[in-house]
């Protein structure tokens, strides 16, 4: 119930603004409870950070449910589905996007801790599909730069999103419009990355 009500006030005002007396209220605790519980509010902050994106990574998982021997096409784009579903997930409870928005713009002693224990094995299973999807031996930099451009074709549909929708007021992003979303950045990335891969077979070493 508290990681509920402080994930609520963190994503609604940012770390720093948020008070533990409105989180408290919130949840019906008493003040003293985030001591008990956390230590103080860095800690309590940083666990909410974690709580989210562990839930939503269980509510929707990079595999998506895949079936061993699924292709690499089908990885890449499930873990691209995932992603959209978690940044936007609608549930009244759901601030992942909104916490990592705001992190994002006004990052915090909790990132550190939660890039190493959460973001680097996520980004890390990107890589390994996208550098299987580039072919033999690909170059580290070509994998972080396409992994990289990926993960930015989708965060920007989030964090640009009141300037998306006064360019384009129709778009939606209910779970059809996210699927779609999904195929055309799977689409789009795919035909890069494989351009790439072909690119870098027909370059001589120096």
């Amino acid at each position: 119930m508290l990681l509920n009500a402080a994930a609520v006030v963190f994503a609604e005002r940012g770390f720093r603004a948020a008070s533990i007396r409105e989180i408290c209220t919130r949840a019906g605790a008493n003040v003293a409870a985030v001591n008990y519980h956390f230590g103080d509010k860095e800690a309590l902050y940083l666990e909410v950070l974690k709580d989210t994106l562990r839930c939503t990574r269980e509510k929707y998982p990079p595999d998506m449910g895949l079936k061993p021997g699924s292709s690499m096409e089908q990885k890449f784009r499930a873990y691209v589905h995932s992603f959209l579903l978690r940044i936007f997930d609608a549930e009244p409870q759901a601030c992942h996007g909104k916490l990592l928005s705001r992190e994002m713009v006004e990052p915090t002693a909790a990132l550190d801790a939660l890039v190493q224990a959460e973001m680097r094995p996520m980004s890390m299973q990107l890589q390994k599909i996208v550098r299987e999807l580039l072919g033999p031996r690909p170059a580290d930099k070509t994998v972080r730069l396409c992994t990289m451009s990926v993960v930015s074709q989708i965060v920007f549909y989030h964090h640009c999103r009141p300037v998306i929708e006064r360019l384009h007021p129709e778009l939606r992003y209910a779970a059809k419009d996210i699927e779609l979303l999904a195929d055309h950045i799977s689409s789009f990335s795919l035909a890069a990355i494989r351009g790439l891969g072909r690119k870098s077979k027909t370059v001589k070493p120096i």
